[in-house]
């Protein structure tokens, strides 16, 4: 999901609260106005709970569909 889907998903207060933004911040996203600082790619996507991953955030610096994205949690290992 990209980051203008995901905020019409959950609107504008709900999104700027979430991912510790204003609300003009995620005005500027939702229009491709300003795309997602460098410095604020990974938590910005761990806030959306991953559904806006960095390479959809991003795909100039992650290039590859899982570059940023946490290790997947592994079956027997304590969290």
């Amino acid at each position: 999901m990209n980051i203008q889907t995901y905020i019409q998903q959950v609107g504008l207060e709900v999104a700027a609260k979430t991912l510790g933004v204003s609300v003009p911040a995620v005005k500027h996203y939702r229009n491709g106005i300003r795309r997602i600082a460098p410095s604020n790619v990974i938590s910005i996507c761990a806030a959306t709970g991953w559904r806006v991953t960095p390479h959809e955030a991003r795909p100039d610096i992650y290039p590859n569909p899982t570059d940023g994205l946490p290790p997947p949690d592994k079956p027997g290992e304590a969290a």
